[in-house]
């Protein structure tokens, strides 16, 4: 039986990967990614505080508005404690709605990742040209606001149409982080040459973890601490990505701040042993390596 295949990378199983080292000779690579987004009023797709399937009227607006307002702020602040670097997710719709965002962004040297051009709307179901349209405009806008065009993209819904990783790699991306298939980065073919995987987890992550699975801030604490904890055992044997997932409207709510930060704190006294790295730094060294190092 011949099931139906993507065809963009072949099967690799982790033990039989050759073994590399980060930056500094570290084998576990902290990835924290935030996600800035923007919604239409009373249209289009939005998530819900209490759950799926939301009705797009005035309160999950405004609650989904709370993360530009005020959460993205507290989060902000908090890396800014902690001093983690970061990379962000952006809808263009956001730079050009929020004037204050991308100057924040810009003043901590954290980079713009491609995000579509809002959270309203999904890619995989557009013609092949109207998703080019949608990628290079998401593209422009960021690169106007960035000073420098972005080189990494995570689709709103974490979603693709068989196209999207041509036309990334045609609109000038280098890496995609749409594919959860791995702890580790890897190469997939397109038809304008090879596009990178870099590890982003739909397990630790906020938005799955706290609007569709119900789980407490507490919980996705444990779950942020717990994550950490295994593959830095497991980076003894292998080089391993730890990504960590947040939404300003949902986890910088602030009675979710206070155990993420706890949590936080806790992994963080492990920083020696960290590479603490922006996706964009990470793809940047992954294209250093030999060839056949990484699959």
């Amino acid at each position: 039986m011949r099931l139906p295949e993507h065809r963009r990378y072949a099967h690799s199983a982790i033990p039989t990967r050759p073994v590399y080292d980060w930056p500094g000779g570290k084998r576990l690579a902290l990835l924290v990614v935030n996600n800035i987004e923007h919604f239409a009023f009373r249209a289009g797709l939005g998530s819900d505080s209490t759950g799926l399937n939301a009705v797009q009227n005035q309160r999950p607006y405004a609650w989904r508005d709370y993360g530009n307002r005020v959460g993205l702020w507290n989060l902000l602040d908090l890396l800014d404690e902690l001093e983690i670097p970061s990379a962000h997710n952006v809808n263009s719709a956001a730079l050009e709605t929020c004037p204050e965002i991308a100057p924040a962004l810009r003043a901590r040297g954290d980079e713009f990742i491609g995000h579509g051009r809002t959270n309203s709307e999904r890619q995989d179901g557009l013609w092949e040209e109207d998703e080019r349209r949608l990628i290079e405009e998401s593209r422009d806008i960021l690169a106007h606001h960035a000073g420098v065009a972005p080189r990494g993209w995570l689709g709103p819904y974490i979603a693709q149409s068989p196209h999207t990783p041509d036309l990334l790699r045609e609109a000038g991306f280098t890496y995609v982080m749409d594919w959860p298939a791995d702890d580790q980065p890897f190469w997939m073919e397109t038809r304008a040459g090879r596009l990178l995987s870099v590890p982003y987890s739909v397990e630790i992550n906020d938005s799955p973890a706290l609007i569709a699975r119900h789980h407490s801030g507490r919980e996705f604490a444990d779950m942020v601490e717990d994550q950490f904890r295994e593959l830095l055992e497991q980076s003894e044997k292998r080089p391993m990505v730890c990504s960590v997932v947040l939404h300003p409207f949902i986890l910088g709510q602030p009675h979710r701040l206070r155990p993420f930060r706890a949590a936080m704190r806790r992994i963080l006294e492990h920083r020696e042993h960290l590479w603490i790295a922006r996706p964009g730094e990470l793809a940047d060294y992954v294209a250093t390596l030999p060839g056949g190092v990484v699959p």
